[in-house]
């Protein structure tokens, strides 16, 4: 009987999922799983990839969105747990038997890995719960740490070593228990990319579950590389969904983000925030 369904969303990213797929299959889980790549229209040949890579494919038939297609995958699936992974990872050998040990060791329902990059420098992958305070402090922490500030490194080197419990870890890897998935209405499908992980997780600790963060296990984020191929778009997903997120948990400050984001355009373009939406699908 199948315990873990993985489900990947994919977009126009085959070269990254061939990538992933192959990791999983160099390093299946222990624990008994199904892998299932949920196809946003590519037009890449990413679902005929992924058959060939052994997952089971589900066609979408147009670009539904980030929350909208991790739901399809999750109500196509089976297993009383599932793993939400994003197709430009890489998942190492023990990786995904680690995460399901901790969430259940813990009692988790929801559970998040350390995450690095192609160089192996940690990714800020969890955080306190998006608030205008908090955006403010996690976008200082992002540009000191992406300026190489030494004691910013330190901290966020340090706090990527260590479990502790928080507010929500990245969709580009998240374990979590079907029933409770379910029971908090899976993901919210007004957020078409970036903030639907936060969300999600709120809704959650809403429930009464608790978030957890582990670096127990670890896997490979090749981040961004979706959003390079079309950044124009990616950006405009990102507003719409930063904008949607504070109509919906702080409709007061809704407002003054319009402004300030309007200001940032003005200016220029802008890029997601990596304290905001840290992940790139």
């Amino acid at each position: 009987m199948t315990r873990l369904a993985i489900i990947i969303v994919s977009y126009n990213t085959r070269q990254d999922l061939e990538a992933c797929l192959a990791s999983l299959r160099r390093n299946p889980p222990v624990i008994s799983s199904e892998v299932v790549v949920v196809d946003n229209a590519s037009s890449d040949g990413s679902a005929d990839a992924a058959r060939a890579g052994g997952a089971r494919v589900l066609e979408m038939g147009r670009n539904a969105g980030f929350s909208a297609a991790n739901n399809a995958g999750i109500r196509a699936s089976s297993g009383d747990l599932v793993l939400l992974l994003n197709s430009d990872t890489i998942v190492p050998a023990g990786a995904v038997d680690r995460l399901v040990e901790r969430l259940e060791a813990t009692g988790a329902t929801v559970a998040g890995p350390r995450i690095v990059d192609g160089a192996g420098r940690a990714e800020i992958s969890f955080g306190r719960m998006i608030t205008p305070l908090n955006e403010l402090r996690q976008k200082r922490l992002m540009r000191d740490y992406e300026a190489g500030r030494g004691a910013v490194v330190a901290r966020v080197e340090a706090a990527s070593r260590r479990e502790q419990l928080v507010d929500w870890v990245t969709g580009a890897c998240l374990l979590v228990r079907r029933a409770e998935a379910e029971a908090a209405g899976l993901f919210d499908e007004r957020f078409f990319l970036y903030t639907e992980d936060v969300d999600f997780c709120a809704a959650i600790r809403k429930r009464g579950g608790r978030v957890l963060f582990t670096p127990s296990a670890e896997i490979t984020h090749l981040r961004g590389r979706s959003r390079a191929s079309n950044p124009a778009a990616a950006n405009d997903a990102y507003t719409r969904s930063h904008v949607a997120f504070y109509e919906k948990h702080y409709p007061l400050w809704t407002p003054f983000l319009r402004l300030y984001l309007s200001l940032q355009q003005v200016r220029g373009g802008r890029r997601p925030p990596s304290g905001e939406r840290p992940t790139v699908r």
